[in-house]
């Protein structure tokens, strides 16, 4: 069964979910929140790479997909949302892996129904979907619910192949 990891960019708060599985088979393997350190903005990109770095290399996922960018009011702070995403898909490309992006909406509507769900609902779908005890923290949430919206984009492309379109 495919292994994906999921990313959830942040400028302080990155977070990782590592999802296997197909159709409704969807097993949790890791999830967390990479903190990253106050202080110079690229010693905090340094971190983070090599924090997913390790992450990679602990539970060798097959693909990676990161978050695309939900563009503020804040130029600055998209700005620095950018750079992380840029730290956490270099991390990944220099460990081999493909790397697909999905938007928010996106994410949403593959878990919820609806590209406009609340995190709760996100959170919960994630926790139903995998068969939790707990809601995961709200970054490794939305990083599994990214993981697990490739994996189902996947199952609809096999679907489509087999049925000839």
């Amino acid at each position: 069964m495919p292994r994906i990891l999921g990313i959830d960019p942040g400028s302080r708060i990155t977070g990782f979910g590592v999802v296997e599985g197909s159709g409704n088979q969807l097993r949790h393997i890791a999830s967390g929140c990479l903190r990253l350190p106050t202080g110079a903005f690229p010693e905090r990109l340094r971190v983070l790479y090599r924090a997913l770095t390790e992450v990679i290399a602990e539970h060798r996922p097959e693909a990676a997909v990161v978050e695309q960018v939900f563009v503020s009011r804040n130029p600055d702070s998209a700005l620095k949302l950018g750079q992380a995403r840029g730290a956490a898909i270099c991390a990944c490309v220099n460990a081999g892996l493909p790397v697909a992006e999905y938007t928010p909406g996106e994410i949403k509507q593959a878990l919820v129904g609806h590209g406009r769900a609340g995190k709760a609902q996100v959170g919960y779908m994630v926790r139903m979907l995998l068969r939790l005890d707990t809601t995961p923290a709200e970054d490794a949430g939305d990083a599994l619910a990214a993981a697990m919206c490739h994996l189902h984009q996947a199952d609809v492309r096999a679907r489509l192949t087999r049925a000839g379109a």
